[in-house]
């Protein structure tokens, strides 16, 4: 018999990096290894979609600038709603100054820079906002076609959702991807 390579080996290109889709192939098949059916919470339970944490609703501030929720607030559109401690919106690179000007007009402080593109701003509630913008090659189409979560919030579409928690790749993240494709 021959010696088996570990699945997770397996994806590694020869350079030593993963690339987004052995990345996500990788995720799936430990969530697949590691989930079985009847473990954990009940079906009804995980097709719950609940709006029950309030978040400040920025549709009239950015009216005809299109924005959507990632994070953890995003993910209440995929799966049962989750604590978290901020809500994270996107935006497009070039709309950053444009979103600043209208954000801090309404009440909003500019409070640090983030380590990814972006920064924190606190609600004039003292609701912590990051606010992240970029140039992804998906952004445009992703902008385009947001989705709603149960309040009726635009929301970043579950295939650029999940590339997001990829590249952020902390455990939350994991945790969060495997409960949304579940």
């Amino acid at each position: 018999m021959g010696q088996m390579i570990p699945t997770a080996v397996a994806h590694i290109a020869p350079d030593g990096r993963l690339t987004a889709r052995k990345r996500r192939r990788l995720m799936l098949e430990m969530t697949a290894r590691r989930v079985r059916p009847g473990a954990g919470s009940s079906h009804e339970f995980l097709q719950r979609r609940t709006a029950v944490h309030s978040w400040p609703d920025l549709r009239q501030i950015l009216d005809q600038i299109d924005w959507v929720i990632v994070g953890g607030v995003a993910t209440r559109a995929f799966m049962p709603e989750r604590m978290t401690k901020d809500l994270d919106i996107l935006i497009r690179g070039r709309d950053r100054q444009e979103v600043l000007i209208r954000l801090q007009e309404a009440g909003y402080q500019q409070t640090a820079e983030l380590t990814i593109p972006g920064c924190q701003l606190l609600s004039p509630e003292g609701v912590e906002i990051d606010l992240l913008w970029g140039d992804y090659p998906w952004l445009e189409e992703a902008l385009s076609r947001p989705q709603t979560d149960p309040a009726g919030y635009p929301v970043l579409a579950l295939p650029y959702l999940v590339l997001m928690k990829l590249a952020a790749s902390r455990s939350q993240d994991m945790a969060d991807i495997s409960r949304m494709l579940g």
